[in-house]
């Protein structure tokens, strides 16, 4: 019997990504329909506030969801192109996030989480870029740039700065001259959020995402039923367990292809212990 069926076609070959975004666009309908009553979810964070209320109206925001969330696929796919993170079809591991993110409902709604994925895979781009660069200052410059953009919505990201650094370390693109770029880098967005803050008279603005990063809360030890708010948690083990597999099976990557692949598993695991130090929903 011949293997070019239909089904065998949409599965491993060019039809894989339109399958998925078809069957996401359609779930992303039934959501609407079945669940309308779901909205930005709101929090006591002020720049995120301002930012939908001025910027998103009601009626668009599952709409720009899907907008970012298909960018951010479209990043996925430029970044295994460009650095050949794994030897398969790059639509493959967008066609998985599609499906994924096309079961959670909760997800088809805006979250800060959305945006800061945005900037936070341009950063991972220059990151790569820097790899054994002798003039790595410019890309770990734009790299932390982004890191700064997607922490003035998500404090929290701050907290990667460090990982980056260890990341620039092991791509051999850490020196002096390449750390304070980044530094300058990462402080950049905050010179024009404190000018706003300034000239607005709301200098609070300029003060909060310094203060939500130790705004901890309790770590909650034992074991506890999942819940809706932990299919994140289950979509990142699935996510690293596959990173993982993808790096033990690939032995025979190059050293640069195996530097990006343990920098990846090192990030997730860094994702998760910071969950484990903040295990409930911040307020973006």
């Amino acid at each position: 019997m011949k293997s070019q069926r239909f089904q065998n076609r949409v599965t491993a070959g060019r039809f894989t990504l339109p399958a998925a975004i078809l069957i996401s666009v359609a779930c992303w309908i039934l959501s609407a329909i079945l669940l309308p009553d779901l909205e930005i979810r709101k929090g006591n964070y002020p720049l995120w506030d301002i930012f939908y209320s001025s910027c998103i109206p009601t009626w668009g925001t599952r709409l720009f969801c899907f907008i970012l969330y298909s960018v951010i696929g479209y990043f996925l796919i430029g970044l295994n192109n460009a650095f050949a993170i794994i030897r398969m079809r790059a639509s493959v591991q967008t066609a998985i996030y599609f499906l994924l993110i096309s079961v959670c409902p909760t997800m088809h709604i805006l979250y800060a989480g959305d945006l800061v994925a945005v900037t936070f895979l341009i950063a991972l781009y220059f990151l790569f870029k820097s790899y054994q660069q002798s003039k790595s200052a410019s890309y770990l410059f734009h790299a932390f740039v982004f890191i700064g953009m997607g922490s003035l919505l998500f404090p929290q990201l701050i907290f990667f700065v460090p990982v980056f650094w260890i990341g620039a370390y092991s791509f051999q693109s850490l020196h002096p001259k390449s750390f304070f770029a980044s530094l300058i880098g990462w402080s950049v967005p905050y010179w024009f959020l404190l000018g706003y803050a300034y000239l607005s008279g709301h200098m609070d603005l300029f003060y909060q995402p310094f203060l939500e990063l130790v705004n901890f809360r309790s770590i909650l030890f034992g074991f506890r039923p999942l819940g809706i708010g932990d299919n994140r948690v289950v979509y990142s083990f699935y996510i690293w367990s596959v990173q993982a597999i993808v790096l033990i099976a690939g032995y025979e990557d190059k050293i640069r292809t195996r530097s990006y692949l343990h920098f990846l598993i090192f990030l997730n695991f860094c994702i998760f212990v910071y969950i484990g130090l903040q295990p409930a929903p911040v307020s973006p």
